[in-house]
């Protein structure tokens, strides 16, 4: 199977030795993901918005790749305070409610940025 390196055109990218994704035959993985489009940090102090525009971006990458939400069979959730739950969830299952991949979320003392609360990184298996 043939590897495709998918670039998120981050400067981060070569400097850490990492892929926005990868995909191998029928999976995409897809790296941590956060909140930052253009440089600036969407929904600041709002972990719902945070979210939300996360999976946005991740079901943009995914369609580009002939994939879409429903193939995800995992997400993993980093925040910086589990008291949010409940708001990141919502938003996680406005998208994933009637798919139900495995999930995990697990609470952080940081992530890369201090406006960050979230940070999900996905893996689908095309059908």
């Amino acid at each position: 199977m043939k590897r495709k390196n998918i670039s998120g055109n981050s400067p981060w990218e070569n400097v850490v030795g990492y892929s926005r994704a990868v995909k191998i035959g029928n999976t995409i993985e897809i790296a941590g993901t956060t909140a930052v489009k253009h440089g600036k940090t969407i929904g600041v102090g709002d972990p719902y918005v945070q979210t939300k525009s996360i999976l946005e971006s991740i079901e943009k990458l995914l369609i580009s790749e002939g994939s879409k939400m429903e193939d995800v069979v995992r997400t993993r959730m980093f925040v910086t305070n589990i008291a949010d739950w409940e708001k990141i969830a919502k938003a996680h299952g406005e998208f994933f409610k009637d798919i139900k991949p495995a999930s995990t979320m697990v609470e952080v003392s940081s992530l890369i940025d201090k406006e960050l609360l979230i940070e999900i990184e996905v893996s689908a298996i095309i059908k």
